[in-house]
This record gives C-alpha cells, sequence and structure tokens, in this order.
C-alpha cells in the first residue's frame, strides 16, 4: 500500500531523513520506533506532504505522491494524527470531527461514520457539545483520532498516540488502534515513544537512528531482539 524509496527529507540545509526504505502492506499495523530526534515525524511528515522529500519518492497504492500537496493526499485516503494532537480548541466534539469528514460527500456515511467513532469513544458522545480545548489530554487524543477516521483513511498515520497520557488511557487507547485495525482492515503506520507497547501492537516494525533505518523485522522478533531490548525496553 506504501513504499518509500530512498527518501532523504531536509529543514533547510539540515539533512533529517537519509535515503529511508520502508514498506507497508495492506491491513498490517506497522510500528517505527527510535529515540527522540531520530526522525520518526518527519517520516510522517514527508508521507504526508507537510515536509516533502528533496530525494526519493513515496508510493501510495501504486501512485507517486511525492510532491502532492497534502489535501490531495488525504484526498486519497491517507490521514494523520499528529503529536500534540492540535484538534480545534474553540470548535466543538461535533464540529471537530464534521473537519475531519469535510471532504466527504455522502452525508449517509458520515453520519455512519460518526456514529462509529461515539460507538468507540462514548465519553466524545457525551461531550459533543462541548469545546474541544475544554476536553482533558485523554479526551482529546480520542477526538483527534475520531476527527481523521471522519475522513474513511485507507491508511492512518499515528504520531505518538500515548504521549501526555495516563497508564491507563494508553491502554484504551492502544485497545481501540487494534479495534479500528480490526473493524475496517484500516492499514496503521504507527510512530511511538513507548516501543514496548507499539511493538504489542504492530504486526512489524523498523527501527530509526539518526534519520536512518537500521533495523527491520516482524515485531515478535523485535521484542526479543537483545539490542531493541537495551536501547528501547529497558533492559536485556
Amino acid at each position: 500500500m506504501l513504499k518509500l524509496e530512498s527518501v532523504s527529507t531536509y529543514y533547510g540545509n539540515i539533512q533529517a531523513l537519509k535515503e529511508v526504505s520502508l514498506s507497508i502492506n495492506e491491513g498490517e499495523i506497522v510500528a517505527l520506533i527510535g529515540a527522540n530526534g531520530a526522525g520518526k515525524s518527519t517520516t510522517l511528515m514527508s508521507i504526508c506532504g507537510v515536509t516533502p522529500p528533496r530525494k526519493g519518492r513515496v508510493l501510495f497504492e501504486g501512485e507517486d505522491i511525492t510532491h502532492l500537496s497534502s489535501e490531495k493526499i488525504v484526498a486519497l485516503g491517507i490521514n494523520q494524527v499528529p503529536e500534540g494532537r492540535r484538534i480545534f480548541p474553540y470548535l466543538t466534539v461535533r464540529e471537530n470531527l464534521d473537519m475531519g469528514a469535510f471532504l466527504r460527500k455522502s452525508k449517509t456515511e458520515v453520519q455512519r461514520d460518526l456514529e462509529y467513532v461515539f460507538e468507540l469513544f462514548p465519553r466524545l458522545a457525551e461531550r459533543r457539545h462541548q469545546q474541544g480545548g475544554t476536553l482533558s489530554g485523554g479526551e482529546q487524543q480520542m477526538l483527534a483520532i475520531s476527527r481523521a477516521l471522519m475522513s474513511r483513511p485507507k491508511l492512518l498515520l499515528l504520531d505518538e498516540p500515548s504521549l501526555g497520557l495516563a497508564p491507563i488511557l494508553v491502554q484504551q487507547i492502544f485497545k481501540i488502534i487494534r479495534q479500528i485495525n480490526r473493524d475496517n482492515n484500516t492499514t496503521i503506520f504507527l510512530v511511538e515513544q513507548n516501543a514496548n507497547l507499539a511493538l504489542k501492537t504492530a504486526h512489524k516494525g523498523y527501527v530509526m537512528e539518526t534519520g536512518r533505518v537500521t533495523l527491520y523485522d516482524t515485531a515478535e522478533n523485535l521484542l526479543n531482539n537483545e539490542e531493541v531490548k537495551k536501547a528501547y525496553l529497558g533492559g536485556a
């Protein structure tokens, strides 16, 4: 479904990604793990057109999307839940969700998906008329994920969904991530600081260090890899 071919991305003269190549098949959950500053978020930004690569190609369902606008990339079926949520704080929960669906034409399908996200996150249904900025951190993360789902994505990009959340909420969010994948066969590319939880959720994973992919394997094998354990999982 998604393929990066030797992608190099820069911020000015600073090279953030160095010939990154990876692939994601339809229906997979794929984790990208690494230390802060490794280039994980930049990888997502390169896919969704916010920071286009200077070299290399991004292919989605066989189409070269490397230099398409973010709006066109969303229309093709890729949506990102950004780090820090970035909901619209002065819009209500319902209005935030409507913004997620604004490229869609069928009101019937949009209503069906609205009911689906309210089933996933009953808390949002209770607060549908409340301004997004007044929600708790966990509720804002639920809203950010739901807003992305309202675009009916084929590929969902998740950037640090556990950041700043209490452990009980983190478990809930990751349970929902697995459910979204299972219910809709939604392909998910997950960038996550909590490597242990990410690899327990994913089918396969990539390890990134200083802008390069240094390791790729099934999630299970990465969980049992001694180097990964020492570097990212809190010891051997």
